[in-house]
């Protein structure tokens, strides 16, 4: 039989996400398991393990009608030496060939890349930023990822670790980032410190999905919240957008269900900061793939060997 299809894995700090793709790009069936229940690395690399053989046999399928297996993964990865350099969100990973692992465990070619590029790929493939050769996408998340795609091909950077939009300081002095750095983008708005702003601001937990409910039914708080988060994008995105001209930014993630106060905030930044020419014909989307943008990314990936 021919290999008709890939597997897409997205790792997250929250969750490990895997994915049969379809030729199309589709998905045809797709499984969620909690990262957070795989308490050190090795656990971790046999849950993965494990959920590929889980399924390929639960969709009565043999590993020779898997052509390859993509991951996206949650820090600076090396794509071509198929190596983890670090996860800032997942303790216990540095400097590992996760490529050459996976492929002694399961007998197949396996291709890495960052999680964000991989959503890019998806979203400038399949989704929001289709038709557009110069995007910049974002997932905001437990981390806050970027991708970046320039003429109509992923962009790595000379140590394959370009696009950390997260990882852009804000300020000279700040605290301390998880990834080594100081006042980082990621600490203003990711989704642990977001959490933390709005317990001081409510004087209790409150989810994010809750303060877009509040936002929507104009509850003043709310609306500060989710303003000032856009603003913190906003003045980041404005020096991407300057930097690279892009003819669009995707917004993905769990924060980008925020909706449409946190867009016009981000929207609005921009056209303050950045500069007029670059910033002019600027859009600025919603993600729209949602949660299996990550998974289909890694499928293209492996099913076009890399090469993308």
């Amino acid at each position: 039989m021919s290999s008709t299809y890939t597997i897409g894995i997205d790792l997250g700090g929250t969750n490990l996400k895997i994915a049969l793709v379809e030729a199309s790009n589709r998905i045809k069936d797709k499984q969620v398991y909690d990262t957070r229940s795989y308490r050190n690395k090795e656990s971790l690399i046999n849950a993965i393990t494990t959920a590929c053989q889980n399924i390929i046999a639960k969709n009565k399928l043999n590993k020779n009608q898997i052509s390859a297996i993509g991951l996206g993964l949650p820090g600076p990865i090396n794509s071509k030496k198929g190596l983890v350099h670090f996860f800032p969100n997942i303790p216990g990973w540095k400097e590992v060939y996760l490529g050459k692992i996976l492929k002694t465990r399961l007998k197949n070619d396996i291709y890495l890349d960052n999680d964000a590029n991989l959503m890019a790929l998806a979203e400038q493939r399949e989704g929001a930023a289709k038709g557009f050769a110069n995007a910049v996408c974002l997932t905001l998340g437990t981390g806050v990822g970027g991708g970046l795609i320039l003429e109509g091909k992923l962009f790595r950077g000379t140590d394959f670790a370009a696009g950390e939009i997260g990882h852009i300081p804000l300020g000279i002095s700040g605290e301390q980032c998880n990834c080594g750095g100081r006042a980082c983008l990621e600490r203003y708005i990711g989704n642990n410190r977001l959490l933390e702003k709005a317990k001081k601001s409510f004087g209790k937990n409150i989810s994010l999905e809750e303060l877009s409910q509040l936002s929507i039914k104009r509850n003043k708080k709310a609306i500060a919240f989710w303003q000032e988060t856009g603003v913190y994008l906003g003045v980041v995105l404005s020096g991407v957008v300057n930097l690279l001209n892009p003819g669009i930014i995707v917004l993905g993630g769990g924060v980008a269900n925020a909706g449409k106060i946190l867009f016009d905030s981000v929207k609005n930044t921009i056209r303050q900061r950045a500069m007029p020419v670059q910033s002019e014909n600027l859009r600025v989307v919603k993600a729209k793939l949602g949660r299996d943008a990550g998974m289909i990314g890694a499928g293209i990936l492996a099913r076009e060997k890399g090469k993308v």
